[in-house]
């Protein structure tokens, strides 16, 4: 039995949350060191952190998803090919997988915008 279109909007909103939710788990770990992060920070490390503890967390609650969401999956494509890719091509190999999905679900959000339980919605922009 396929799952109902009416749904769409509320599974929508699962996925942002849900990935909003894991990619802020990278941010804390580079700004908060809960858990800890394993290497020292640079700049572009905590510019990402950044994005990823404030972009993850306005994800999560669907506020300017589209906007956020773009940006996100821009700072993910960027360190795929600057943390990962130099490693390997297949991101199996690489340790790039997580990065490479976050990059398209957030490319997906930025087009998709926050599903129906996003404050977007709320507010008439999503």
């Amino acid at each position: 039995m396929p799952i109902p279109a009416t749904w769409s909007g509320w599974l929508l909103s699962v996925l942002r949350i849900v990935s909003g939710l894991a990619f802020m788990q990278h941010g804390t770990s580079k700004l908060l060191g809960f858990p800890p992060f394993p290497m020292p920070l640079n700049p572009l490390l905590t510019g990402a952190g950044v994005i990823e503890l404030v972009g993850g967390a306005l994800i999560v609650i669907g506020l300017f998803t589209r906007p956020v969401a773009f940006i996100a999956s821009g700072m993910s494509a960027v360190g795929y090919f600057i943390a990962h890719a130099p490693k390997d091509f297949m991101p199996i190999n690489n340790g790039g997988e997580t990065i490479l999905l976050y990059c398209f679900i957030f490319l997906y959000l930025a087009a998709a915008g926050g599903g129906t339980l996003s404050v977007d919605a709320k507010l008439g922009k999503a």
